[in-house]
């Protein structure tokens, strides 16, 4: 099972996508974990990032995808994976597309969690982050069993440092210039499934699973 979560960041993706991973035993794919993954383990794709990273200059999209196509080459991803956070702009999603077309694979399901951007705003302060596994928590809507304490791996939560409120609205700017129009390229696909992100967190996992199946 091919899944892509989809939406304004703050959305929920995060937290979903832990509890998809516990239910469907296959790994969540995060670009930004995965390009750290790839510097550290000093692949070909990683040194290239880390050429441009190290220049101050924006990683493109070709080593991104080639840094994606590698890790969706490893064993754990036979059964399927999470895509979460990329692609993001359209000229993303077809380089993507025409990259998984090459491997004989293709997205199942771009679960939307639809959340209105003044919403946005509160659960994004709201956010602890861990320190070490990366699992996302909210002090009110998904609150760790033990405060400062990651409830997966014991690590330290901490607050991101651009999850202030000038910081999400400017994300949640880009997002509807940039990565909105991708709800249309998925939809015109037939592959995507609106759901709303607004509900307890354990009524969208509900959701996401009737959807899945």
């Amino acid at each position: 099972m091919n899944i892509m979560l989809f939406g304004a960041p703050g959305a929920g993706k995060g937290t979903q996508a832990k509890f998809l991973i516990e239910r469907y035993a296959i790994p969540q794919i995060s670009t930004g974990d995965i390009l750290r993954a790839a510097i550290v383990d000093g692949t070909e794709m990683g040194l290239e990032a880390k050429k441009y990273m190290d220049d101050g200059k924006l990683v493109p999209d070709s080593t991104i995808i080639g840094i994606i196509k590698d890790r969706l080459q490893k064993d754990d991803c036979k059964k399927g994976f999470i895509l979460d956070g990329f692609p993001r702009t359209i000229a993303q999603a077809e380089a993507l597309e025409e990259m998984m077309k090459d491997m004989g694979i293709s997205l199942d399901k771009v679960i939307s969690l639809n959340v209105p951007d003044e919403l946005i705003v509160g659960r994004i302060t709201g956010r602890r982050v861990c320190k070490e596994c990366g699992a996302s928590f909210h002090v009110e809507f998904n609150p760790a069993k033990e405060e400062g304490k990651c409830d997966f791996c014991g690590g330290e939560l901490i607050t991101r440092k651009d999850d202030t409120a000038e910081t999400v609205e400017k994300r949640l700017e880009a997002y509807h210039a940039q990565t909105a129009p991708l709800f249309k390229f998925y939809s015109e696909k037939g592959i995507m499934v609106d759901l709303d992100g607004t509900k307890e967190v354990e009524e969208v996992t509900k959701d996401i699973i009737k959807v899945l199946g």
